[in-house]
């Protein structure tokens, strides 16, 4: 086909509207993550529900599968919740305590004849947790209204992924309309394999975060720190959110073992940041580059642009958004300049002349 012929109002509008998308995607950063979770999330689970819409129909099968996870998710965390309040209620019962016996260590302590409380500025020390408990109550209202956003963009998300599952031949249509006669077939085995490689997301990612999960607990399963399970599947949740997650799980380990001693709280923050290197390094390249035919440093490099331009939400889906771009590059690019100058060697290595 000519440029000529390419050149039509249908193209001309299409081009247009990239243009617009391209030059506000920072405005609607947001709502496009949304739809991609979305899509990931569909893609996970649409093999699972073409099976059961053989016998059923489709929404009927989607509402099935959906329903059935929320059950499982629910019979799981809800044990860990009851644990969690009672470990809450033990602790807020002994903190009292605790009190009495910081207060009764800093007013009776004496280091070199002096008592603690005697060489220390009391006002100065307590100033910042002052300040903080100040800004805390002043954005209270501003941190009810970002969990109630985070709730709705949840229901958001599960809503949006079911129509995806549910309509999913229409969504396929639609998309091939938008191509020309000649492409048809080229651009719906790129959509089938970003789909296919983009299900294997959820996999992987459940796979990274078990792994966090075993590595914290076994540890502190062996040094009988209360709630181990706990805290591993608490790591392991928590490590879905970048540097903050397992910051917060370390934070929660350390205040579940601090009464055992120095020596076990450098325990504990020596294997939980020993199972974050392990994460990091090994387990979370490996397994994404096994389920998504990815390399590790894909993976790497993908992560770091997501977290530049994307923030904490872009490095979760890193791998998903490297995947995409990879079959894109791959199919539209590397495989078209390089389809007639591929030869093989003696030895059947493939080599480009």
């Amino acid at each position: 086909m000519s440029i000529k012929n390419s050149i039509t109002v249908k193209n001309i509008i299409f081009l247009l509207m990239v243009i617009f998308l391209l030059k506000f995607f920072s405005q609607i950063t947001t709502i496009v993550m949304l739809f991609f979770a979305s899509f990931v999330f569909a893609c996970s689970l649409n093999p699972l529900v073409d099976k059961f819409s053989k016998k059923i129909s489709r929404p009927m099968a989607a509402s099935i599968v959906m329903g059935g996870i929320t059950v499982v998710l629910f019979a799981v965390l809800l044990p860990l919740i009851v644990i969690a309040i009672k470990q809450i209620e033990v602790f807020l019962v002994a903190l009292p305590n605790k009190i009495e016996l910081f207060k009764n260590f800093v007013y009776n302590k004496q280091i070199l004849g002096k008592t603690i409380v005697s060489m220390i500025d009391i006002p100065m020390m307590f100033e910042p947790v002052t300040n903080f408990t100040k800004s805390l109550l002043d954005q209270s209202i501003a941190i009810g209204l970002n969990i109630a956003s985070a709730l709705i963009y949840l229901l958001a998300v599960c809503i949006i992924t079911y129509y995806f599952i549910v309509d999913k031949k229409t969504i396929r249509n639609g998309v091939m309309l938008l191509f020309p006669a000649h492409i048809k077939r080229k651009a719906g085995l790129i959509i089938t394999t970003i789909s296919e490689k983009i299900g294997s997301y959820i996999i992987a990612q459940l796979t990274v975060i078990a792994g966090v999960g075993i590595c914290v607990m076994i540890p502190l399963m062996i040094m009988k720190i209360d709630c181990a399970i706990l805290l591993g599947f608490l790591s392991a949740v928590l490590d879905l959110i970048p540097v903050v997650g397992p910051t917060i799980a370390l934070v929660i380990c350390i205040l579940m073992c601090y009464h055992l001693g120095p020596v076990t709280v450098g325990l504990v923050i020596f294997f939980f940041l020993l199972a974050q290197w392990i994460e990091n390094n090994f387990v979370r390249p490996y397994v994404f580059g096994k389920f998504m035919d990815l390399h590790p440093l894909i993976i790497f490099f993908s992560i770091f642009v997501t977290a530049k331009f994307l923030g904490a939400v872009g490095v979760i889906f890193a791998p998903a958004i490297a995947a995409t771009v990879c079959v894109l590059l791959d199919e539209l690019y590397i495989k078209p300049i390089n389809k007639n100058s591929e030869i093989t060697t003696d030895d059947g290595d493939l080599s480009i002349q």
